[in-house]
């Protein structure tokens, strides 16, 4: 589940990126980038897993499944905190800057 969710995360962020591509303005190729690295780590992961367990991989207990679910939101969540940072720091749109300069009358 964790593989799924990262891999459904970077198909959508991709198709973001790509729709607004020669602008990039919100910096979602960044985003791009931690999902589809967590998504090649998920991949080793289950490669792995899979070596170790064979078929019984593919019968993995309710439990797992919703903790492995959680888990995969808790990278979605994590990388979208990493992404609204950078697009702070970095500030494409000047707001933050005119937000922290704007003078009281």
């Amino acid at each position: 589940m964790t593989l799924l969710t990262t891999i459904f995360a970077a198909v959508i962020c991709t198709v973001l990126w790509y729709k607004g591509a020669p602008k990039s303005e919100m910096k979602v190729g960044v985003l791009c980038w931690l999902y589809w690295g967590a998504s090649l780590m998920w991949l080793v992961d289950a490669i792995f897993e899979y070596a170790e367990l064979h078929e019984k991989y593919f019968t993995p207990a309710p439990a797992d499944m919703l903790n492995d679910f959680y888990l995969g939101l808790s990278v979605v969540a994590l990388g979208l905190v990493i992404w609204l940072i950078v697009l702070l720091v970095k500030d494409p749109k000047g707001v933050v800057k005119a937000a922290l300069f704007r003078r009281k009358n």
